[in-house]
Formats: C-alpha cells, sequence, structure tokens
C-alpha cells in the first residue's frame, strides 16, 4: 500500500512539474487583446455618426465603432469615454462614448475597438486621423 501511495504521489509530483506553454498555433488562433486606459485617449476624430477614432499616446490609434447612429457626434469638439467595470477599454462592451447632443447628453453603446496597425495609420485620411 505504501507502494501505491508513492507512485500516486510521484505521478502527481509529476504533473506539477510539466508546464504547458501554448504552441505557436494556438497563439496565433487566439485574438491579441489590445487595451487602452480610458483616461489616456487624448484626441479623437468621428468620421460620421457610427465611427470614431481616438488617438491614444503618440501613436496609438483606436477605431470605435457605435452600435446605433450616435448624433451630433461627428459634430462635437469633445467627447468622452466611459469604461466599465475598469478604468481598461479592450472591447465594445467596455465602453460607452459620451457626448452632447441636442437635448442634453447622450450615451453611445461601443459595438467594437480595433487597434489599427501603423500602417492602417499612416494611409488614413488626413481628415479622419484623429
Amino acid at each position: 500500500m505504501k507502494f501505491a501511495w508513492a507512485g500516486l504521489a510521484g505521478v502527481l509530483a509529476l504533473g506539477a512539474c510539466t508546464t504547458s506553454t501554448p504552441s505557436a498555433e494556438t497563439a496565433a488562433a487566439s485574438p491579441t487583446r489590445n487595451c487602452f486606459w480610458a483616461n489616456s485617449a487624448n484626441s479623437f476624430n468621428a468620421v460620421d455618426d457610427q465611427t470614431v477614432y481616438v488617438r491614444v499616446g503618440v501613436r496609438d490609434v483606436y477605431r470605435l465603432d457605435l452600435f446605433t447612429r450616435c448624433p451630433d457626434v461627428d459634430w462635437n469638439t469633445a467627447i468622452a469615454l466611459q469604461s466599465r467595470g475598469g478604468s481598461s477599454i479592450c472591447s465594445g462592451l467596455d465602453a460607452t462614448v459620451l457626448t452632447k447632443g441636442p437635448f442634453g447628453p447622450q450615451r453611445c453603446q461601443v459595438r467594437t475597438v480595433t487597434k489599427l496597425t501603423p500602417e492602417e495609420v499612416a494611409a488614413m485620411n488626413p481628415r479622419a486621423k484623429p
């Protein structure tokens, strides 16, 4: 009986020592979460009433696609980003755009958050850049 317990303990100890590292295929298949702090956004440009580009820091640009039309977001000179559950924004469920509307403040839910690559930022129309 002592040998059975010793053998079982050895197998469990061996299993605890092995680490599982994700393979290259697994790492490539899992999407990268590109998050940013809501208070790090320093400029924006709403190209229409459903698409807002936000500059974070010096070189990062994020595209925020809104669920529905957000009237006057493309005419306002300032917006606010509100994050849920913390101060970082990683997905559309994390963020709400707050803007002034004709009848007071409006809350516009973000559907998706996409970090643009440096190539995508360079290829943007200069009028669309935040």
